[in-house]
């Protein structure tokens, strides 16, 4: 069988859920960024479309909200000159791989999987076979490219297990070459929610700041962050009030932060100032981002097909070395 290229291919993709939040711009695409002009690597770049309906969703939205992805991905700096930047959904490779893969995972190792069991709990009248079966269309979309290193958060370490245990069983049994896909640490740093628990996100309302948003959303979405007197006798590790002190040093610096804890012990933070200084250095980071939005739109149809095209012949060829592997 061919070795993939002389590269390490990685991949990684973030789900068709809208447009793209700080989380994951700083959380995830700024190390996709870091990895993309380094030469060692060849990186492939996916909407998860196909992921996004294991919970439930908009049929109405879910086009638009792709586009609204791969928009936000060239807008960021993507560059498909360099990255082959594509659509979970456009490349069928993936889901014929996957019901082949299915065939060396038992349904048992995947209905104790701790992240399968969190879902349940969540969604427990609409738990499907496509999201018991997440795992296993993850790892196709990891295998179908032969993929060495995949950025993912910690908490996708379990669905990476299942994508390692998958390569090496089909290694084992029918002698394909996969490699066993392994977490890529990247430059991205863990953003967490504006409400205080866990980390930003699009599925709690009032917990993210959108890439796209203008200077007025960003300051009212701050201005509903929930606060404390703005004085104590420490200053706070955990919760909203922390998580702005940990905004105020992302985007204004260490100095600004040590100037409001300072306060905080003192005189007292006025939390009206610190969120409209914070809300003014947090546009400046998105508004370049949101300028070269307007022009890729002129592209956009040309990237997700040339991007599709790509992918799928990278994608196809595994497909037919696994299907003559296993004797189709």
């Amino acid at each position: 069988m061919t070795t993939p290229s002389s590269k390490k291919r990685v991949l990684s993709g973030i789900r068709a859920t809208g447009r793209l939040h700080l989380g994951n711009y700083l959380g995830a695409v700024k190390g996709m960024l870091e990895l993309q002009d380094k030469s060692e690597y060849e990186t492939f770049y996916m909407v998860a479309d196909a992921h996004a309906i294991t919970t439930p969703y908009d049929t109405k939205t879910l086009a638009q909200n792709r586009k609204e992805v791969i928009l936000d991905y060239l807008s960021a700096g993507l560059d498909p000159a360099k990255s082959v930047i594509f659509v979970q959904s456009m490349v069928p490779a993936h889901f014929e791989l996957s019901h082949y893969l299915g065939s060396v995972i038992s349904v048992n190792r995947m209905l104790h999987l701790p992240t399968y069991k969190e879902k349940v709990k969540q969604y427990s009248d609409e738990s499907s076979m496509a999201l018991l079966n997440y795992p296993v269309l993850m790892a196709a979309d990891i295998l179908a490219y032969k993929a060495e290193a995949v950025p993912v958060g910690v908490d996708q370490e379990p669905h990476l297990e299942i994508a390692r245990q998958i390569a090496r069983n089909m290694n084992t049994k029918f002698g394909t070459d996969f490699p066993e896909p392994k977490i890529f640490e990247t430059v991205g740093k863990y953003i967490p929610s504006l409400l205080g628990d866990g980390k930003m996100s699009k599925s709690v309302d009032g917990s993210f700041i959108n890439l796209t948003d203008d200077p007025d959303t960003i300051a009212l979405r701050l201005a509903k962050v929930p606060t404390d007197s703005g004085r104590g006798e420490s200053v706070p590790i955990k919760g909203s009030v922390a998580n702005l002190l940990f905004f105020v040093e992302l985007f204004q610096g260490s100095e600004d932060r040590k100037k409001y804890e300072d306060m905080y012990l003192s005189s007292g933070i006025r939390y009206s100032e610190l969120k409209m200084d914070l809300a003014k250095a947090i546009f400046s980071v998105v508004e370049p981002i949101q300028k070269k939005r307007i022009e890729m739109v002129k592209i956009l149809d040309d990237v997700i097909n040339d991007g599709a095209k790509r992918a799928g012949n990278v994608a196809s060829q595994t497909l037919l070395e696994v299907k003559q592997k296993m004797g189709f």
